[in-house]
C-alpha cells in the first residue's frame, strides 16, 4: 500500500522532509514537565475556517475551489493538485463515535490481521482484554512446542489473555499492546513482506455500514457513470509523537479510483506533496470527522501526517469528549484524548 523508495539520506534533503520536520513534533527537554515546543502553523491550510467563510459569504481562498456535483455539502478542492477533494465534516459526531468504537474493538478481530501479527499471532479481544486488565500470556510449555512450526515472518506461539500470572511465562499487558496497535486491515488483506494484496489470507468482506459510507463519499471523486468497490481498508493509529512519513498508495490496479480517507479522534496536520520529494509540500489541518479523496493524479502525490495535536487546547475533540460520557464508554474517551484513527478504504482490483 505504501512505497518509500528514496534512501534515507537523500531523503533528508527533501523539500518534503524539510516540513516533516518543520511541523513533527519536538519536545523542550530544559523544562521539568515534558511540553512540545511551539511551531508556526500560519502556513497550515485550515478547511474548517474556509467552510465557514464560503458558507458566509461565497468566499475562497486563493488555490482553493469548490467541486460542482450533487453532494449534501461543499467539498474543496486544492487547484495544484487535481483529483485531491477536501470534505470538512463529512461525518458527525454520532458517525464519528460509531467508527472511533468500531476502529477499536472489531477491526482488529482475527481474521482481519495488525501489526502484533507477526509476534504473537492472531490476538482477539485486545480492546476489552486492555479494559479488563487483562495480560497476554505465553507459556514456555507452549512455546517449545511452536518453535518448530514458525511459518516465514509469521508467530504462531500460543498466546492468550489471562486475568493473573501463571509460573514462568512471557506476558505483556493488553493495555501495553493497545497502545502499540498502528494498522488492522480489513478485506482482502495486503502482505507487506511482498508488498501486494493477497487474496488467500483468510478475511471478511469490509463491513457493510462501511462498505456504504465509503461508497457515498467516493462518489464526487469516480469517473461518470462508475461506481466505487471498497474492497479494502486500512487502518491506522497514531499515538502521542507518531507520525507517517512521506509515502504513495500505489498497489491499486485503477488509480482513476478514489482512497476514502476519514479522520478520528486528535487533530492532526497532513502533507500532500507531488510527484516527487522535491515539491513543496501544502500542510492543512485534518480533524475528526473530515474526510479526503485522492484519485487520478494525486494519487501519484507524496503524502503523509507528521504530527497530531493531543494536548487539550489543539486536540479539538469536544463534541467526542460530549459523547463519550457514560462509564462504558471511559475507555474509549481515554483513548481518544491522546489518539488519532485514520480508515483509508479502497478499491483494489
Amino acid at each position: 500500500m505504501y512505497r518509500s523508495d528514496v534512501t534515507s539520506e537523500e531523503s533528508e534533503r527533501t523539500a518534503f522532509r524539510k516540513a516533516e520536520k518543520k511541523y513533527k513534533i519536538y519536545y523542550d527537554n530544559t523544562r521539568k514537565k515534558k511540553i512540545a515546543r511551539a511551531v508556526d502553523l500560519s502556513e497550515v491550510v485550515d478547511f474548517k475556517s474556509i467552510l465557514e467563510k464560503y458558507n458566509c459569504n461565497g468566499e475562497l481562498v486563493e488555490g482553493v475551489s469548490v467541486l460542482k456535483c450533487d453532494f449534501d455539502r461543499p467539498i474543496f478542492c486544492l487547484e495544484s493538485r487535481p483529483g485531491f477533494y477536501f470534505i470538512p465534516g463529512a461525518l458527525s459526531v454520532d458517525e464519528q463515535c460509531e467508527w472511533i468504537r468500531e476502529s477499536l474493538t472489531n477491526f482488529p478481530q482475527p481474521p482481519n490481521r495488525t501489526n502484533h501479527n507477526a509476534i504473537y499471532g492472531p490476538v482477539k479481544d485486545l480492546f476489552d482484554s486492555a479494559k479488563e486488565g487483562k495480560v497476554l500470556v505465553s507459556e514456555e510449555k507452549l512455546l517449545e512446542d511452536a518453535c518448530s512450526k514458525i511459518n516465514g515472518s509469521e508467530s504462531t506461539f500460543q498466546w492468550k489473555f489471562v486475568e493473573e500470572l501463571g509460573e514462568s511465562c512471557k506476558s505483556v499487558l493488553a493495555s501495553v499492546l493497545l497502545r502499540k496497535l498502528r494498522w488492522s486491515t480489513l478485506g482482502v488483506q495486503f502482505d507487506w513482506s511482498k508488498r501486494s494484496y493477497n487474496v488467500s489470507l483468510p478475511h471478511k468482506k469490509i463491513p457493510d455500514a462501511l462498505h456504504q459510507l465509503a461508497k457515498r463519499m467516493a462518489k464526487p471523486a469516480m469517473p461518470c457513470g462508475e461506481e466505487f468497490q471498497p474492497e479494502a481498508a486500512i487502518v491506522n493509529y497514531f499515538g502521542a509523537g507518531d507520525m507517517l512519513g512521506g509515502h504513495l498508495d500505489d498497489m491499486e490496479k485503477d488509480w482513476s479510483k478514489p482512497i476514502v480517507s476519514m479522520s478520528l479522534g486528535c487533530k492532526a496536520i497532513f502533507l500532500l506533496g507531488g510527484k516527487s520529494r522535491e515539491h513543496n509540500p501544502t500542510a492543512m489541518f485534518l480533524r475528526s470527522g473530515d474526510v479526503v479523496l485522492m484519485a487520478g493524479e494525486a494519487r501519484e502525490c507524496f503524502h503523509g501526517v507528521p504530527r497530531i495535536f493531543t494536548d487539550a487546547e489543539n486536540a479539538e475533540i469536544s463534541d467526542l469528549e460530549s459523547q463519550f460520557t457514560g462509564e462504558d464508554e471511559k475507555p474509549y474517551l481515554n483513548y481518544v484524548r491522546t489518539s488519532r484513527i485514520n480508515i483509508n478504504i479502497r478499491q483494489v482490483f
